[in-house]
């Protein structure tokens, strides 16, 4: 593939979610095997330690996710990066690593990270996280040439088995204004946002607003179900003495973590009525099967109603009778006889 196509379309093909997958199936893993993952992006890290093919990998799981940033240092040593490209390249693996952890937050903590570095210092990163309550695991997917801004819809692709109500994404573009907001308050002062946040009605209270026979009476649909407790003043009085210009820079100070970016949120939307988005951004998931030996035996009845209803769109759509024919030959490939 670098021989035929070059670094860049190697890095843009990995951050495909699907076509990741496809390269850990042949690998031999099993449909969506435990692991998959994990050790798909290590036999790449040998692979590519062991051939001159200009693209290294920094990180992996657990432990080794911790030492990204010196591998990362080392790998710019290799290709005589510049110190501000390399620079460079840990905050990409900072920041990808915070905002999938922070930014976004649908319950699953990060404890894979491998950031693909090319010898022209283009990146890309495969990261996963693992949510207790469901146990179920969801990868994140980035590429350096797409990402125009860490904070607004950075991601090639999101895959996961569930999609969850209720998600806080800080980085949908829904989430502008909100994004705005916080950064706002955050620069009057970590005491304006403390007496802002301290006039919030806790979830569970009661108001009186229920008994009033109006509009303005009915309860207001807020989707905290848990207002966070640990709001982190020390980081928000960095802040103000930092004075970030945008959304990126403040969830780049230290010690902005879940809580805090929640809390801000919670003040962004309830108090100056600017609310952020609470669409899972998942993107990808199994329409059938799942882990470990799951797919078998396969559900054909399933199968066999996916294709129905895709046949249906099709004969149901506006194509022309040659684009419906061949739209339909294709489905047919995938009926059993």
């Amino acid at each position: 593939m670098v021989d035929e196509f070059g670094t860049d379309e190697v890095l843009a093909r990995l951050s495909n979610p699907l076509f990741f997958q496809a390269c850990s199936n042949v690998l031999g893993f099993d449909w969506d095997s435990s692991g998959a993952t994990t050790v798909t992006c290590g036999v790449l890290k040998d692979a590519f330690a062991s051939l001159d093919l200009g693209i290294r990998v920094a990180g992996g799981k657990g432990k080794k996710s911790r030492n990204t940033l010196a591998e990362v240092k080392k790998i710019g040593e290799g290709y005589d990066f510049p110190t501000a490209l390399v620079e460079r390249l840990k905050y990409s693996s900072r920041m990808t690593a915070k905002v999938d952890g922070v930014a976004i937050q649908a319950g699953y903590s990060i404890y894979h990270h491998a950031i693909f570095v090319s010898e022209d210092g283009k990146w890309m990163v495969i990261q996963q996280g693992m949510n207790p309550e469901f146990r179920t695991a969801r990868r994140y997917h980035w590429l350096s040439r797409n990402v125009k801004s860490f904070v607004v819809e950075p991601h090639e692709g999101i895959v996961g088995q569930l999609a969850h109500k209720d998600v806080l994404d800080m980085t949908a573009k829904k989430s502008e204004e909100a994004r705005r907001v916080c950064t706002d308050i955050a620069k009057e002062g970590s005491d304006r946002i403390e007496r802002l946040y301290s006039t919030i009605r806790k979830s569970d209270q009661e108001s009186l607003s229920k008994w009033i026979e109006t509009d303005l009476g009915r309860e207001y649909v807020t989707h905290y179900k848990v207002i966070p407790t640990r709001m982190d003043w020390k980081a928000l009085k960095e802040a103000y003495e930092t004075q970030p210009r945008d959304y990126e820079e403040l969830l780049a100070i230290r010690g902005i973590g879940p809580a805090t970016v929640r809390g801000l949120a919670l003040v962004s939307e309830l108090i100056f009525g600017r609310p952020p988005s609470w669409r899972d951004p998942v993107k990808y998931s199994f329409a059938y099967g799942g882990k470990d030996g799951v797919p078998f035996p396969v559900d054909r009845r399933a199968m066999d109603e996916s294709i129905e209803i895709l046949g249906a769109v099709v004969d149901q759509s506006k194509l022309g009778s040659r684009d419906k024919l061949e739209a339909i030959s294709k489905l047919r490939k995938f009926a059993p006889a």
